[in-house]
């Protein structure tokens, strides 16, 4: 089978190697229908060192169930399913909480960007899709589906996480595909105002088309000072930060309102962060987010793609064979593509 491997910064192939197998009882193996490239695999693309021994990459993916392990009862073969990005048992204290990213006996994908994968603890994990068959669906229902796996509900988590209500005041730092996603997310939960700081003019049309009634291009004090101006001088209620930069966090807590939450799914690339009078402690303002539990929230998001509700899917706008992944990633990486899906049939 073909899957995706990453050798260093820029290095990315895609290999022949031999399709996994079943390891737990627990287990399961599963045919990808679709998968992707995500913004967070752009990390390592910039900074991962070379090595001679490539890692495998990918944790987004709709699939149809091959094979089962002994103790699988949720899904079985023929299943389509979805894959969240993190895989967990989701009956331990933790994941009953809605935190299924941090479950003790969970862990994240990082081998389905491949033709097969295995996916462990799938009873906690895979989630099927009703009434869909994946040979005869819309290119625009897969793909909405897909973003399921991760896009769009780390950009609900984020608005989930800084609990918009209806009439608040949203900014949304980064016009990326997660940034894009939060503004749809926040338009659902009843943003009255929903600021989208970017400057791709094609990204941010379809921020506008998703809920956003504002865009603001500039960055820096430019830019602090056009939300500023936008919100009568206050700020806003809320801010969810799709990049994770130090420069958007800044930003960040430059626009949040005295008392407002910044909500952060943008995976930060730091450690150290201004948390003091002059930043958060100062406005009262509070700090939310982290990896999306992508499986509290399926079943409602699925049934909202089923039904209509939501077209999430939008933020992919180009689709590529696996030999065409490499090039995928320097598209994304060029700002050439907002978001690369994989067909394995192409």
């Amino acid at each position: 089978m073909k899957a995706t491997f990453m050798y260093g910064a820029g290095d990315v192939r895609v290999e022949d190697v031999d399709k996994p197998a079943l390891v737990e009882p627990t287990d399961a193996i599963v045919r990808t229908v679709r998968t992707c490239i995500c913004g967070s695999d752009l990390h390592p693309y910039h900074q991962m060192p070379a090595s001679e021994q490539g890692a495998p990459m990918g944790h987004e993916s709709i699939a149809v169930v091959e094979e089962v392990g002994s103790e699988v009862t949720e899904v079985k073969p023929g299943d389509f399913v979805i894959a969240p990005f993190a895989y967990a048992d989701n009956t331990c204290e933790i994941c009953r909480d809605g935190f299924q990213t941090a479950c003790p006996h969970g862990g994240f994908h990082s081998t389905l960007q491949a033709e097969f994968a295995r996916v462990p603890q799938v009873n906690g994990s895979l989630v099927v899709v009703p009434g869909v068959d994946p040979e005869t669906a819309s290119e625009e229902l897969l793909a909405s589906l897909l973003t399921l796996s991760d896009v769009y509900l780390t950009g609900h988590h984020a608005a989930h996480m800084a609990d918009v209500k209806p009439g608040q005041s949203v900014a949304v730092v980064g016009d990326g595909a997660v940034g894009l996603s939060a503004v749809l997310a926040a338009k659902q939960l009843g943003a009255e105002q929903i600021i989208l700081m970017g400057r791709h003019t094609d990204r941010t049309d379809l921020g506008r088309e998703f809920g956003a009634t504002d865009v603001v291009a500039e960055r820096g004090d430019e830019g602090v000072a056009k939300v500023l101006e936008l919100t009568g001088g206050h700020g806003v209620h809320v801010v969810l930060e799709a990049v994770g930069h130090m420069p958007a966090y800044v930003q960040s807590y430059e626009i949040i309102r005295p008392g407002g939450v910044i909500s952060r799914v943008g995976v930060p690339q730091y450690e150290d962060a201004p948390v003091g009078f002059g930043s958060l402690f100062g406005k009262n303002a509070r700090l939310a987010g982290g990896p999306a539990p992508v499986r509290a929230y399926l079943e409602d998001a699925i049934q909202q793609v089923l039904d209509g509700t939501i077209n999430p899917g939008k933020v992919f706008d180009r689709t590529i064979g696996f030999d065409e992944v490499p090039a995928g990633y320097a598209a994304m990486d060029g700002r050439e593509a907002l978001k690369v899906m994989v067909d394995p049939a192409r």
